[in-house]
């Protein structure tokens, strides 16, 4: 029959009305306390927008600085956001009107779960918003048929009314009127609900009321109370006197989520005793349970109930389902079907990263949260257990909070040299039955901090440097390395202050700030200073910056730049060294020995001793290496007495270099032997090498002299002139003044310390005759050649005295140029010209 419903709302007073929201806005602002972290509230539904939730900010001991410092938001799993956060008052309110039966359902307790994040640092709290239910609904009304053949007590099943409220407010009980031919039965059922049956009392006569028209009332219990009614249209039909029977009054099966469409679920059997089409049973499922029908159906004929729709675990644990057999007659029986849903592990664990951080410093402590993650699976029991690991060689570790909520956090000091960037995979798997896994991968950057200081790339540096060098010449480089990273790693280096031999070191040399490299600032002598150390520091860029030094070795190397000198035999201008061998000296006789030294080192102080030039080269050899002078023959009476040895000591550098020594050997037996050779010997040595030089200042000395002494004569000559004026003038006695006679006496030489001896002077210099005493060694002879010089120049003076036609006497002259001072400048003229004649006889010999 046509189901009619009809809904009565009845009026309740504005009074009633105000007190029962009043209540209900008292009871939503009951704080009912924070554990952990949870703060929970209870409100009613369909409280209007912008309504106050609470005062999260007071409940959870924050301020409300920090909900905006912090960027406090809420965060929901999934579904509309129903409350917003005002971070301004630090409140809850109501951000959509909640209707706890479109939420919730028939579930109870209905409630909102959700959590508030805050950064900086990373904080979060769980929220729970309970949602009360009131009374805003109706019951929902029905329609029934009846046969005429039912007997007495017959029983006929009504569709329940339908209420969305739960507890009190819900469906309570239910009345019939008029109550002539039939009576309600309510039977509790185990789902608490109230299966409701029309029982006839008195028969039915279809030929006396062919329709039958009944007022059905379901009462709730709330406060107000609300009612629904319905008529129920009774057809009487034709005998139909049974109804059918199921033969279990509740069925129960278990069925797999997920199983394929048109997955027999179950078979239902319902029994008419009658015969006939009134005996034809026909099955359908009530439709008042909602969704039922989109899930599955039942064939008509055969009771067979089939899956025609999705079914999931997570959305439904189990179905209720209201199966009615009803006859040809319109009699009908009802059973419940109760299916329950078996879970599969079909759902992957959904991770959501609520905030992460993409950069952090290195030297962060231990246990710096990196990033706050929720994880979720659906599935149950193990299904739905989830465990959360991290990948191999990372700091870091993944810590279960609360609830499915994740940290990760550092587990160990952070190093930026070894490892700038991670790429942090997080991965969560179930426990089920093949393991389902879910994973993210988070990119995080390490940024640098000064904690590395710079590396040399040797502990001690050794550089060498050829000597002679040119000043700013780039002897070698130092280089240090800084694992940190840009500012950090920029090196300078710096001369760190010391001295060398009471020196700064920055006189010797100068590191470049950028490059490390080192010059030197001036150049360098072997023979000064062979190595010398100074220390260079490295610092970075940093703040504060960090620094190390390293030593450096400066070794100069030797260059062949001084030439051999030589110690023996000496050569000097004022005296002669000769050395004698006796005529019976054999072969190998040691003549001298020539002692040079190298002031540089290794070969190039390697000395070599040759003959360049000799008298006589087959009389005389040098040792290559020892410098001693050997005869290589025996010494005959035909070898001459002078012998001249030239001497060149080469030392073994690269260009080498060399220096000469004259040896000169007398060969001879006695020193009067000697005498008359080695005199012209003196003077070739100290004259001809000289004798220009001689020449040009004996003229400078003689001009000078001449024009002073003219100068002089003048000044007297006028000097006498006035006094003799004055004198004249005076009428004074005049005492004539003879000038004092002079007497020249010539000046005799003598020579060295080292021989005493006696000349007896002839006109002929080279034959005069010398009485030689015995020296302190037999083998050297010394001679003077300024004594010598002075015995020829008298000898000279006498030959030129000693001369017939010699213009002028000594002592004549002198004595004129001395008491006769008109003569002065004959005087003069005559000294000069005795002078030129010395120097042409000098020069002559």
């Amino acid at each position: 029959m046509d189901l009619i419903s009809s809904f009565v709302d009845d009026r309740i007073s504005d009074r009633t009305m105000t007190r029962q929201v009043g209540l209900l806005l008292f009871m939503s602002f009951v704080f009912l306390g924070s554990v952990l972290g949870q703060v929970s509230y209870s409100i009613p539904e369909e409280m209007a927008k912008g309504s106050l939730v609470g005062n999260i900010a007071q409940d959870l001991g924050l301020d409300v600085k920090r909900l905006k410092t912090g960027k406090a938001r809420i965060y929901t799993r999934e579904g509309p956001e129903y409350i917003e956060l005002n971070k301004e008052r630090g409140v809850l309110v109501i951000k959509e009107p909640i209707d706890r039966e479109a939420l919730c359902g028939q579930t109870t307790p209905c409630a909102l779960d959700f959590q508030i994040i805050l950064e900086n640092p990373m904080q979060f709290y769980s929220i729970t918003v309970e949602i009360t239910d009131i009374n805003d609904n109706s019951p929902d009304s029905m329609k029934f048929d009846i046969s005429e053949s039912a007997m007495i007590g017959a029983k006929f099943v009504l569709e329940r009314a339908f209420d969305s409220d739960i507890g009190i407010n819900g469906l309570q009980s239910y009345s019939l009127h008029p109550t002539d031919n039939f009576i309600l039965k309510l039977h509790g059922q185990a789902d608490d609900s109230k299966k409701v049956e029309m029982v006839l009392q008195k028969a039915l006569d279809r030929e006396k009321q062919e329709q039958i028209s009944l007022l059905l009332t379901a009462n709730d219990g709330g406060e107000p109370n609300m009612s629904g009614t319905v008529q129920i249209h009774v057809t009487v039909l034709d005998a139909n006197d049974n109804a059918p029977v199921f033969t279990q009054p509740i069925y129960r099966a278990r069925l797999q989520e997920n199983s394929p469409r048109g997955t027999l679920l179950m078979t239902l059997n319902a029994l008419d005793i009658d015969n006939g089409s009134n005996g034809l049973v026909t099955y359908s499922i009530s439709s008042s349970t909602v969704g039922i029908l989109n899930h599955f159906e039942i064939d008509e004929n055969s009771g067979d109930v089939h899956v025609i729709g999705d079914v999931d675990y997570e959305k439904s644990k189990q179905y209720q389902i209201d199966i009615e057999a009803r006859d040809q007659g319109g009699l009908s029986n009802s059973s419940k079907l109760v299916v329950d849903i078996i879970d599969i592990n079909d759902n992957k664990p959904f991770i959501d990263v609520i905030s992460t951080s993409r950069l952090i410093p290195e030297n962060s402590p231990s246990h710096t949260v990196i990033a706050v993650m929720t994880v979720h699976d659906p599935d149950s029991d193990d299904n739905g257990f989830v465990k959360c690991i991290l990948g191999e060689n990372v700091p870091f570790v993944i810590k279960s909070t609360s609830n499915g909520f994740y940290s990760l956090v550092t587990d160990s000091d952070l190093d930026r040299e070894t490892a700038s960037e991670y790429n942090i995979t997080v991965t969560c798997s179930d426990e089920g039955v093949p393991s389902l896994s879910s994973s993210v991968t988070l990119t995080l950057q390490i940024s640098d901090v000064n904690d590395n200081a710079p590396v040399f790339e040797r502990s001690s540096y050794e550089a060498y440097i050829v000597e002679n060098n040119t000043p700013g010449l780039s002897i070698f480089t130092v280089k240090a390395r800084d694992a940190d990273w840009n500012q950090n790693a920029r090196v300078s280096y710096i001369l760190e202050d010391s001295s060398v031999n009471g020196v700064p070191v920055s006189s010797y040399v100068s590191v470049s700030a950028d490059s490390g490299v080192i010059h030197a600032v001036r150049s360098f002598d072997y023979e000064q200073i062979k190595d010398f150390q100074f220390r260079v520091k490295a610092q970075d860029g940093g703040s504060p910056p960090l620094s190390s030094n390293v030593s450096v070795k400066i070794m100069i190397q030797d260059q062949n730049d001084n030439p051999p000198q030589v110690l023996y035999p000496v050569q000097t201008g004022g005296s002669l060294v000769a050395e004698m061998v006796p005529r019976s000296a054999d072969v190998g006789y040691l003549v001298t020995k020539v002692v040079a030294v190298d002031v540089d080192s290794g070969q190039n102080a390697w000395l070599s001793y040759k003959l360049q030039k000799a008298t006589d080269r087959a009389l005389f050899e040098v040792g290559l290496q020892n410098g001693e002078i050997r005869t290589i023959r025996q010494v005959t009476d035909k070898d001459a007495v002078k012998q001249r040895l030239t001497v060149i000591v080469e030392d073994n550098g690269q260009p080498s270099r060399s220096a000469t020594v004259i040896v000169n050997v007398a060969v001879a037996d006695s020193f009067p032997e000697v005498l008359s050779e080695f005199t012209d010997f003196t003077h070739d040595k100290e004259y001809n090498d000289n004798l220009t030089f001689y020449l040009v200042l004996a003229l400078a000395v003689v001009s000078f002299l001449f024009i002073t002494c003219l100068v002089v004569i003048i000044s007297v000559k006028i000097y006498r002139w006035r006094q003799s004026r004055v004198l004249y003038h005076s009428n004074l006695p005049v005492i004539p003044y003879y000038p004092p006679r002079y007497s020249d006496t010539l000046g005799t030489g003598t020579l060295q310390h080292v021989y005493n001896y006696e000349v007896c002077r002839t006109t002929d210099s080279r034959k005069s005759d010398c009485k030689f005493g015995r020296a302190g060694s037999q083998n050297v002879l010394i001679m003077d050649p300024s004594s010598t010089g002075t015995m020829q120049r008298i000898q000279s003076e006498k030959n030129i005295l000693d001369e017939p036609d010699s213009p002028l006497e000594v002592t004549s002259f002198k004595s004129s140029c001395v008491s006769v001072p008109p003569r002065a400048c004959v005087c003069v003229c005559v000294c000069v010209c005795v002078t030129l004649k010395h120097i042409v006889v000098l020069q002559r010999v």
